[in-house]
């Protein structure tokens, strides 16, 4: 894996979401390093730990929102008050299109909101979406977060 390469951590609890997206990612022949949480606590332990480097620089979270012990909105509060993740880029993918939510989740600086669908085509869409944002903001910005 090049150092510049994205990673992708995916924190959500749903099984089958994550077998989509592995799908998703698999069909496109991306060469995207894919790591996933089953929820906020453990992706912010993850994110945290310097040491295991669990999730390398840079990367992109695609998180969903309804998720056990810590749940996205609370996840992105906690991220965005951290001041070595505050700058991090993520997308929500979630079932959820309640306005509330919708309005929350931007609220914290997400880059996107996605609801899942049971089509693979709108995965596929999303990913290639994810594809260009990743080749138009990499080159400009710094997104290794907390690296000086």
């Amino acid at each position: 894996m090049s150092e510049d390469q994205t990673t992708l951590l995916v924190v959500d609890d749903d099984d089958v979401a994550m077998m989509a997206v592995r799908r998703a990612v698999k069909s496109l022949g991306l060469d995207v390093p894919t790591i996933r949480a089953r929820d906020g606590r453990e992706a912010l332990d993850m994110l945290r730990d310097a040491h295991t480097r669990t999730v390398p620089y840079p990367f992109i979270v695609l998180l969903d929102i309804n998720m056990p012990r810590m749940n996205g909105l609370e996840f992105l509060a906690e991220l965005r008050a951290d001041p070595l993740l505050s700058g991090a880029v993520v997308f929500v993918m979630t079932t959820s299109d309640a306005p509330r939510d919708i309005l929350a989740a931007y609220d914290h600086q997400v880059a996107g909101y996605i609801v899942k669908s049971s089509g693979q085509e709108t995965l596929r869409k999303m990913f290639r979406m994810l594809e260009e944002y990743n080749d138009i903001v990499t080159p400009f910005l710094d997104i290794r977060v907390g690296v000086a």
